[in-house]
């Protein structure tokens, strides 16, 4: 994508995937003065391997660290919809929230998991959360009869969105350089402590500037976020 769009919504299954998979996105997008939100459908309670951990305990310091992790991209505002890890389904009720998000915000450009992975393994959630934000944003977010009770009670307009952008897909086909925000993405990724704890720092930069690094490859860059991008007419 060329063009910086001005308002950006971010779908995230949990605390950390959009770090991972479009942090420098929304961090360049963000300097260049896009307003973006995150919509975080979890709480994250089950992401980890530290025996002796509660889940209200891990659920409490995730979305602490999604918060800091936003305020150093320069996210507008974070959404919880405190949906539990691992349940998430594609329900008229989760659909109403995501619309919801959509009519309020506006956005040219949404960014979520892709829902579509043939020979990938993927979280249950992230193909969920994916096939829900789709549906939410063609046709229900469109369309006012659909869910107008928004429309009626919350003053929320219909909204066409001409952009999605998923990540994590198996073909992507669109390429955005983070050269210069791929350190800031790192640093996002790190406040993340509860998941980057066990991994020596250095391990963290690896990984990701390697990933980076395979997605820049080719493309004139030395960094890039990969995806694959669906329009709608608008």
């Amino acid at each position: 994508m060329d063009d910086t769009p001005q308002q950006v919504l971010v779908v995230t299954p949990h605390p950390d995937d959009a770090e991972v998979w479009c942090g420098g996105t929304v961090a360049r997008w963000v300097k260049e003065g896009a307003a973006v939100y995150y919509v975080l459908c979890t709480d994250g309670d089950k992401g980890s391997d530290r025996p002796g951990v509660t889940s209200q305990e891990l659920s409490d310091a995730r979305q602490k660290e999604q918060l800091e992790a936003a305020r150093l991209l320069g996210v507008k505002e974070v959404v919880m919809l405190h949906r539990p890890d691992g349940g998430l389904e594609d329900s008229a009720d989760f659909r109403k929230e995501i619309v919801r998000q959509i009519r309020r915000v506006r956005p040219q450009v949404v960014l979520c998991p892709e829902p579509y992975r043939k020979n990938l393994a993927w979280h249950r959630d992230h193909r969920i959360a994916g096939q829900v934000t789709l549906d939410a944003v063609f046709p229900y977010a469109r369309d006012h009869l659909h869910f107008a009770e928004l429309w009626r009670e919350e003053k929320l307009e219909p909204h066409k969105t001409g952009t999605i952008l998923f990540w994590g897909a198996e073909l992507p086909d669109t390429f955005i350089d983070i050269s210069d925000m791929v350190d800031l993405k790192v640093k996002a990724l790190q406040a993340h402590r509860s998941q980057m704890a066990h991994r020596p720092p250095q391990e963290v930069v690896s990984l990701i500037k390697g990933r980076a690094k395979e997605a820049a490859n080719g493309r004139g860059c030395q960094y890039a976020e990969a995806f694959r991008k669906v329009t709608f007419r608008t």
